[in-house]
C-alpha cells in the first residue's frame, strides 16, 4: 500500500499532479531548439538531463522498466517473453494506492492490458481504436506486411464484438488521419476530461505518443520544413520504410534515401513537439499546470543508417539508449542542465518521492533511484543496458524472409552493455564484444576491446557485478524459464504464436 505524505516543504517540495508523456522512439542526438521548440522551453524553465539512457532499445522491455524500475533481466519483459509479470508492482498501482486517479493514454499496441501494462490505471486508452472496447486489435497494427494483418484480423475478430471490431480494424489501417499516430486524438480526449473532471483528486497521467516511430508519415506542412534541398514530399513518403527487411537486405537503401528519411524523422518529432504544447495548454486552461509535474522523455532511440541498421533492434549503440528526458514543475524548476548518468528507471523513484509517496513494495523490487534535487540517493557512476532476445525473432525472420545474411543469423544472441562517462562495452552471450572511448568516439565508430584489453576485463567484471554472468543466460534459455514462470491472459500466447512472435 502506498502512504501519501503530502510533504510541502521549501527544500523538498511535492507536486499535486504527476504528467509522464514518452514521444515513443526520440533520441537525444536529434532533439534541439528548432525541432522543438515546446520542450525546449519546458527544459529552459525546469531541469534537463543530458546523459538520460534507456535500459533496453525497444518500447516493451523499456516501458517495463519505467514502470517497475527494474532492469529487462529483472522485469522478464522481453522479445522471448513479451508481457510483464503481474506479480511485480507498477508505477500507477503506487499512485492509485495512494489515491491518486490514474489515467493512461497508449498509442503503441504493446502498451496495453493484453501484455500486463493496466494494472494500477484506472482506465487505459487504446489510440488505435475508434471505439473503445476490451477486444484489442492491436496485433493487426503491429502486423509487418499484408499476411500478418490478415492473420491477426481473422484470429481475433470475433474476440467480442465482430462490429467493433472491424470498425477499429477499418479506422487504424484506412481511415486515421493522414499524418497522425494517434496524438492529436489523444490530446483532444486528455483536454476534454480534464475540463470535465470533479472534485479535488490529484492525478497521474501517462501518455504514449507514437509519431516518431516507423513509419515516419508526418503532415506535409511539417516534412517540407525538415527535407534535404530538392527532396519532394511525395520523394520522400515513397520511400520503403521496412527495418528488418532493410536488415535482411531485401531492399536497399542510398545516402539520399537515409537523408530524406531523417527528414521525415525530424518532422515527426516536430509535429509532436506541437502537440506537447497542446497538451501544456490544456494543463492551463484546467488551471493544474502549476500544481503538475510534467515530465518528458523517449522510450528508446532509432537508428536511420547510422552503424548499417535501420529501426531500433539487435544492437545497444548509444543511437537507441540515448534519449531526452526534461522535467518541469515542483523542484526542477529553474534546475539547468545535468551531466550526470540517469536511467530511464530512475522515474519511479523521481516521480513518487516528488509526489511525496512512499511505496514499500515498488521500493524494495526497483533498482531506481530519484533525480530529486534533494534525494539522498547516489548518482550514478554507470549506466546499464540489456537485449534479452531478438525482437522478431530469428526464426520469424527466416519465415518471411528465406535465407537471411549471416551478419543478422549473428543477432541470435543476447548483449549486455555498461556505461561509464568514460567507456562504453558491450557484451553478447555468443562470445560478441565491443569496447569504445567515448571521449574520443562519442559515435562508437571504432572498437577498441583488442587494443585495451585491462579496460575490457574491468568493465566485464562490472557487468557481471551488476548482473547474472551472461553465458548463463542465454536468450533462448532465458525466455523459456520466464515463458514457464509466468502464465500470459487466456489467449494470448496463442494470437502471438499466429504471428510469429513466440
Amino acid at each position: 500500500m502506498s502512504e501519501y505524505n503530502g510533504r510541502d516543504d521549501e527544500s523538498h517540495s511535492t507536486v499535486r499532479n504527476v504528467v509522464l508523456v514518452v514521444l515513443d522512439t526520440a533520441r537525444a542526438k536529434s532533439v534541439d531548439a528548432q525541432l522543438m521548440p515546446t520542450l525546449t522551453e519546458l527544459a529552459e524553465a525546469g531541469t534537463a538531463f543530458e546523459n538520460t539512457f534507456a535500459t533496453a532499445p525497444w518500447t516493451l522491455p523499456s516501458h517495463a522498466s519505467v514502470f517497475t524500475g527494474t532492469y529487462p533481466s529483472e522485469h522478464g519483459t522481453h522479445g522471448g517473453h513479451t508481457y510483464l509479470d503481474g506479480d511485480l508492482r507498477t508505477l500507477p498501482e503506487a499512485f492509485a494506492d495512494a489515491g491518486f486517479e490514474t489515467i493512461g493514454v497508449s498509442n503503441n499496441t504493446w502498451i496495453t492490458e493484453e501484455f500486463g501494462f493496466a494494472r494500477g490505471f484506472d482506465d487505459l486508452r487504446k489510440g488505435w481504436q475508434y471505439i473503445q472496447s476490451d477486444a484489442d486489435m492491436g496485433a493487426v497494427v503491429r502486423g509487418e506486411n499484408v499476411r500478418e494483418k490478415l492473420t491477426a484480423t481473422r484470429t481475433r475478430l470475433f474476440d467480442g464484438n465482430p462490429l467493433v471490431n472491424a470498425a477499429n480494424v477499418l479506422y487504424s489501417e484506412f481511415l486515421q488521419p493522414s499524418g497522425d499516430d494517434g496524438a492529436d486524438r489523444a490530446t483532444d480526449w486528455v483536454a476534454d476530461w480534464l475540463s470535465s473532471r470533479d472534485g479535488d483528486q490529484p492525478f497521474f497521467l501517462f501518455c504514449n505518443f507514437i509519431e516518431p516511430h516507423v513509419e515516419y508519415d508526418p503532415p506535409r506542412e511539417y516534412a517540407e520544413r525538415f527535407l534535404p534541398d530538392g527532396a519532394s514530399y511525395e520523394d520522400a513518403t515513397a520511400i520503403r520504410q521496412d527495418p528488418r527487411a532493410y536488415d535482411c537486405e531485401d531492399y536497399d537503401l542510398t545516402d539520399r534515401e537515409f537523408a530524406m528519411l531523417r527528414g521525415l524523422y525530424r518532422a515527426e518529432l516536430a509535429y509532436v513537439d506541437h502537440q506537447l504544447g497542446r497538451l501544456r495548454t490544456a494543463l492551463e486552461d484546467a488551471d493544474e499546470w502549476e500544481d503538475t509535474l510534467f515530465v518528458v522523455c523517449g522510450d528508446h532511440g532509432e537508428h536511420i543508417g547510422e552503424h548499417g541498421f535501420f529501426g531500433h533492434q539487435y544492437n545497444l549503440y548509444d543511437t537507441v539508449l540515448n534519449v531526452p528526458l526534461v522535467f518541469r514543475g515542483g523542484p526542477f524548476i529553474g534546475g539547468g542542465r545535468r551531466h550526470d548518468l540517469v536511467q530511464l528507471l530512475d522515474l519511479p523513484a523521481t516521480l513518487l518521492e516528488t509526489a511525496g509517496i512512499d511505496d514499500p513494495a515498488l521500493r524494495e523490487q526497483w533498482s531506481s533511484r530519484s533525480l530529486h534535487p534533494a534525494s539522498s540517493d547516489d548518482a550514478r557512476e554507470a549506466v546499464f543496458a540489456e537485449y534479452v532476445a531478438p525482437q522478431p525473432s530469428i526464426d520469424r525472420l527466416e519465415a518471411r524472409f528465406g535465407e537471411i545474411p549471416e551478419r543478422v543469423e549473428a543477432f541470435d544472441r543476447c548483449l549486455r552493455a555498461v556505461r561509464t562517462a568514460e567507456s562504453k562495452y558491450v557484451r553478447g552471450d555468443d562470445g560478441f564484444e565491443r569496447l569504445h572511448d567515448i571521449r574520443t568516439d562519442p559515435l562508437e565508430r571504432t572498437d577498441s576491446s583488442d587494443d585495451e584489453p585491462q579496460r575490457v576485463r574491468a568493465l566485464r567484471r562490472r557487468l557481471e557485478e551488476h548482473f547474472e554472468p551472461l553465458e548463463t543466460t542465454n536468450a533462448s534459455e532465458e525466455g523459456a524459464s520466464a515463458d514457464a514462470d509466468v502464465e500470459m491472459r487466456a489467449g494470448t500466447k496463442d494470437r502471438l504464436a499466429d504471428l510469429g512472435y513466440l
